[in-house]
């Protein structure tokens, strides 16, 4: 699909190389391309806080000069990132946002519901506080998803679903329908699949092949055990031996606080760096 917005989130030490591949797919696609560079505001020492009512915010005296240096080569760093788009001939705009990690969230959503997919770079991940707030901003305050590890020189060509029937699943096929629809084939993986009417019907990942089959799509269906195994594990053993080069998944099918306690499939999948994964919830 053509003329879509595509946001690219990074930090200051995205590499140039990264920034130029996601233009040239962009300019190739004919994608409009919204570059937000994220820093993190550096922050007040500890002993500038005092205890009322013996004292108010005792700022150093240096602190606007730190300010102003952050805000400045963040500035920087964006006009750099607009050269780079111009030597591409890729339609985009650059943003910066010198944010409080707990903001970046907000920041970040604020552009998500204006696009239609998100792609975070490689090294996004180095500042994990970052990463994890820019994630939380694009699932759960915009409509759209966010690939992780993507290969850009080429369109995914075989798509590996995972499928559990949930509402988080579900969004994500609705989200990667237009990978999808350029795909030769998706396949569609239930992993230790419940036969219920109310969980996953009678024979899992068939209503979901069927509706993407309507539109077009060469479908195929598979159910597997997990023999013990975690999902994660078994998603990307399945997804490797089907030859796929996008997973698509939803994200925290769970309840978001639990799997932040005891790990889950969610934080294995943006953890590792091997396969390419496009997350919605």
């Amino acid at each position: 699909m053509k003329r879509r917005t595509i946001l690219f989130v990074m930090n200051m030490k995205t590499d140039d190389h990264e920034i130029t591949d996601v233009a040239e797919m962009a300019a190739s696609q004919d994608h409009h391309l919204l570059c937000l560079v994220l820093d993190v505001a550096p922050a007040l020492p500890a002993y500038s806080y005092t205890v009322p009512p013996y004292g108010g915010l005792n700022i150093p005296d240096n602190w606007q000069e730190t300010l102003t240096s952050a805000q400045d080569n963040l500035k920087a760093r964006g006009d750099a990132v607009e050269k780079l788009l111009a030597r591409s001939n890729a339609s985009g705009d650059v943003q910066v946002a010198l944010t409080a990690t707990l903001d970046a969230k907000h920041v970040v959503a604020r552009f998500a519901r204006v696009s239609d997919e998100a792609i975070f770079s490689q090294n996004l991940r180095e500042t994990s506080d970052l990463m994890t707030e820019a994630a939380s901003g694009v699932l759960f305050h915009s409509p759209i998803g966010f690939r992780i590890n993507a290969n850009l020189a080429k369109s995914p060509q075989c798509i590996f679903v995972a499928w559990d029937s949930s509402e988080a699943a579900s969004a994500a096929v609705h989200a990667a329908l237009p990978h999808l629809l350029e795909a030769r084939e998706v396949i569609i993986c239930c992993i230790d699949p419940v036969t219920t009417l109310d969980r996953d019907g009678q024979d899992p990942g068939t209503d979901v092949a069927a509706w993407l089959s309507h539109h077009g799509c060469t479908v195929t269906v598979a159910q597997f055990p997990s023999g013990g195994r975690s999902v994660a594990d078994c998603i990307q053993d399945r997804a490797e031996e089907a030859g796929a080069d996008l997973i698509v998944m939803g994200a925290y099918g769970q309840a978001r606080m639990i799997q932040t306690v005891l790990g889950g499939t969610t934080r294995s999948m943006v953890r590792q760096t091997k396969y390419p994964v496009f997350l919605s919830h």
